[in-house]
């Protein structure tokens, strides 16, 4: 046995159609059936068309919406805060220390929430977009400031006058 002799083992391989190569093979719609779309050149189905079926993301139900309007805020607890700020012997807490400490991230809105709230030991001076009631109550408590953003707080207004 040599290489020249080697075949491919009886039945495993098939000659591939040849489509269009004329009348003795697949005559002359060369598969593609009669007339249509699809027998023409160039014929592409768009995207999810399901041959005149209702399409599945129109069968499936939907539910809810999306609130353009929405403003998302990114939560951190009072205890995280306190927390970090006790080890850095820090009483002003703004944007860039929480962002230094990978509390937040730059494009995040900051909502200080309350959990841990009875751990606050000193007058903090936190700056964020928005505070819970009991957070802002408890920093409030000890003597800190709990300042707005301006740019949430100036918003906020603006939409309020619209609305009234």
């Amino acid at each position: 046995m040599e290489l020249h002799n080697l075949k491919p083992k009886r039945g495993s391989t098939k000659n591939r159609k040849r489509i269009a190569r004329g009348e003795g093979s697949r005559g002359g719609t060369s598969t593609r059936g009669n007339k249509g779309a699809q027998a023409r050149t160039g014929y592409q189905a768009k995207r999810g068309f399901e041959g005149g079926q209702m399409p599945l993301h129109k069968r499936i139900p939907k539910f809810g919406f999306k609130n353009i309007n929405r403003v998302e805020y990114w939560g951190i607890n009072i205890d995280a805060i306190t927390k970090i700020a006790d080890d850095h012997k820090v009483t002003v807490i703004n944007k860039e220390f929480l962002i230094g400490h990978g509390l937040t991230q730059k494009k995040d809105l900051i909502k200080i929430l309350g959990r841990g709230s009875n751990k606050v030991s000193k007058a903090y001076e936190i700056t964020a977009d928005a505070f819970s009631e009991s957070a802002k109550n408890a920093i409030e408590a000890k003597g800190g400031k709990a300042t707005l953003t301006v740019k949430i707080a100036a918003a906020s207004k603006e939409s309020n006058k619209k609305s009234k």
